[in-house]
C-alpha cells in the first residue's frame, strides 16, 4: 500500500505539470489562433488545450487525490493521512480559485499559486512513502547481545 500511496501521490505533482503544459498550449495556440484572424468573443469555447486543462482539474486531479485519501488510511505512512488531506484541501482549494477566477479575473493568480502548492505537498507526500520504503524496519531483540 506505501507503494500504491506514493504512485498516486506522483501522479498528483506529474498532473500538476501537465496542467501547466495545458493551459499553456491552450493560450499559445488561442494567440496564434487570433494571430490568424479569429474572433474570441463569449461563443469561444476554447481549443483542446482549454478542454484537457479542465477535464483533467476537474475529474482526473480530484479522483487522483480522493484515492491518495482512501489509500492513506491503509498504507501506514508517517503522517500520510496528514499529508493526503492536506492534497485534498489543496484540490478543493484550486477548484474555488478556478471558479472565483471567471468573476474575478485578479484572482487567477492565486490559483497559479496553489498550483505550485499542491505540486509541493504531492512531491512531498510521495518522497515521504518513497523513503518509508527504502527505510529497514527496526527490529529488537530482546535479551540477544551481540
Amino acid at each position: 500500500m506505501k507503494a500504491t500511496y506514493r504512485v498516486l501521490a506522483m501522479l498528483i505533482a506529474a498532473g500538476v505539470v501537465l496542467q501547466a503544459m495545458f493551459i499553456a498550449l491552450a493560450w499559445f495556440t488561442a494567440i496564434k489562433d487570433m494571430d490568424d484572424g479569429l474572433v474570441i468573443d463569449k461563443n469561444y469555447d476554447g481549443n483542446i488545450g482549454h478542454t484537457l486543462h479542465g477535464q483533467f482539474g476537474m475529474m482526473v486531479i480530484p479522483i487522483l487525490a480522493l484515492l491518495l485519501l482512501i489509500v492513506s488510511f491503509f498504507a501506514h505512512v508517517a503522517g500520510g493521512v496528514k499529508w493526503a488531506a492536506i492534497v485534498v484541501g489543496l484540490v478543493v482549494l484550486q477548484i474555488t480559485l478556478a471558479f472565483v477566477s471567471f468573476g474575478v479575473p485578479a484572482v487567477g493568480a492565486l490559483h497559479g499559486l496553489n498550483a505550485f502548492a499542491l505540486l509541493g505537498v504531492a512531491a512531498i507526500a510521495g518522497r515521504r512513502a518513497a523513503a518509508q520504503m527504502k527505510a529497514p524496519e527496526a527490529t529488537t531483540s530482546v535479551g540477544v547481545t551481540p
